[in-house]
């Protein structure tokens, strides 16, 4: 029997794709405020925290305005060479643009605006593949941060623990991590209740140039 031609598949997941128009949006949107700020800093950044640069943004949202996306789309907006630059000397800024970067619009003072990306600095959980900032070890004894019922999870993780009248105990020292190398996925699950131990990773904006 011939199949019928009504019979078709259809994808409930399928999505249209923005990737052109946002984009476009992104050129436009710094492109106009060109006009509407009185300087550009292009930015870089270390361990990018979404919330933590969320915070940052609240703090500045009133005289400023932050620029992240593909580092080709924000050379575009800017202009690549002198002759799609959309201001004079706008291609110098867009020659920056490389790595774990940004734009930064603002009508603050030169001296204001370094002193804030100096001075913000917020505390985070190390993640996996993070250089540790320090050795982390752990005692032979009991763990008092960590609940009874936390003891199969810690013994998952590789550390030597055991149930004694309740609580979790170490049978033996246990390092979690070492200074100067990378944090494994294991640690940085512990480390999480550990927090008071003292590894963590420190998020920093550092302004790489000005162009008024």
């Amino acid at each position: 029997m011939p199949k019928s031609k009504r019979n078709k598949l259809v994808t409930l997941s399928k999505t249209k794709k923005r990737g052109k128009e946002q984009k476009e949006s992104l050129v436009k949107s710094v492109r106009d405020c060109l006009d509407e700020y009185s300087s550009l800093y292009i930015f870089s950044f270390e361990n990018m925290r979404n919330t933590k640069f969320k915070e940052f943004k609240e703090r500045l949202k009133t005289s400023s305005r932050f620029f992240l996306g593909g580092n080709k789309v924000l050379q575009i907006a800017l202009g690549k060479t002198d002759a799609e630059e959309q201001k004079e000397g706008l291609h110098q800024a867009s020659e920056l643009i490389h790595g774990f970067c940004g734009l930064f619009f603002t009508n603050l003072p030169k001296s204001e605006v370094l002193k804030e990306f100096q001075e913000f600095e917020e505390v985070d959980f190390a993640r996996t593949g993070s250089v540790a900032t320090e050795t982390v070890e752990l005692k032979e004894g009991p763990l008092e941060q960590f609940t009874h019922d936390m003891e199969p999870f810690l013994r998952k993780q590789g550390m030597p623990v055991r149930l004694n009248r309740g609580v979790v105990e170490l049978v033996a020292d246990y390092t979690v991590c070492t200074e100067g190398q990378n944090v494994s996925p294991e640690a940085s699950r512990i480390l999480v209740f550990i927090f008071t131990c003292g590894l963590v990773v420190y998020f920093h904006l550092s302004t790489v140039q000005i162009l008024p």
